[in-house]
């Protein structure tokens, strides 16, 4: 049974920092290339960074610099480092893995909440 659980989330000052984590079970964690999205209140779900099994990754420009994604293959774990965090990254983070061989699957985590506010 496939299971990809996210958890880190929590409410801090603007500046601050969070350690999202995202375990995938039940799956070959080399074949999957993981990535963190985020959903803000009214808005699409839109990709935050991505990480392939070799470790290339991806930042989308708003969180350049202050964001790191990683990932453990030993643990099945990506983390999302966050960093100077503002307002505007308030959003419901979902961690996704998604399979770059056939057939090709795709999984969602639950969805933490982050929330950045004084």
């Amino acid at each position: 049974q496939v299971q990809v659980v996210g958890s880190g989330g929590g409410s801090v000052q603007p500046g601050g920092s969070l350690r999202l984590s995202c375990e995938a079970s039940g799956v070959i964690f080399s074949r999957f290339v993981m990535a963190w999205y985020r959903q803000g209140p009214g808005s699409q779900r839109d990709l935050v960074a991505s990480i392939s099994n070799g470790g290339r990754s991806y930042y989308t420009d708003s969180v350049l610099g202050r964001f790191t994604i990683s990932r453990d293959n030993a643990k099945n774990t990506v983390y999302l480092e966050m960093n100077s965090l503002k307002p505007e990254d308030t959003a419901v983070y979902f961690c996704n893995a998604k399979e770059v061989l056939p057939p090709m699957r795709n999984y969602w985590g639950q969805g933490t909440q982050v929330t950045v506010s004084s």
